[in-house]
């Protein structure tokens, strides 16, 4: 499966979420987006991005202060 990993750290609300609309034009149909964010909100934020667009929030973590954000882009 394709995947596109997008850096957002050190990047406050709301430009993790505009920066992933973004790359998800780079993401195939069915791929992977997986964020890395360091903003607290940021998990918040995609959860509620995944329901107005459709995506699937596949999973996440957190380690170090640094959240990991899989998001499956819509087949």
């Amino acid at each position: 499966m394709d995947m596109v990993e997008l850096d957002t750290s050190g990047l406050k609300c709301p430009l993790p979420v505009l920066k992933a609309r973004r790359a998800l034009a780079r993401t195939p149909p069915g791929g992977l987006l997986r964020v890395l964010a360091t903003d607290p909100g940021a998990l918040k934020d995609f959860e509620v991005m995944c329901g107005q667009a459709g995506l699937v929030l596949e999973q996440w973590s957190e380690a170090g202060g640094t959240w990991t954000i899989d998001l499956r882009k819509p087949a």
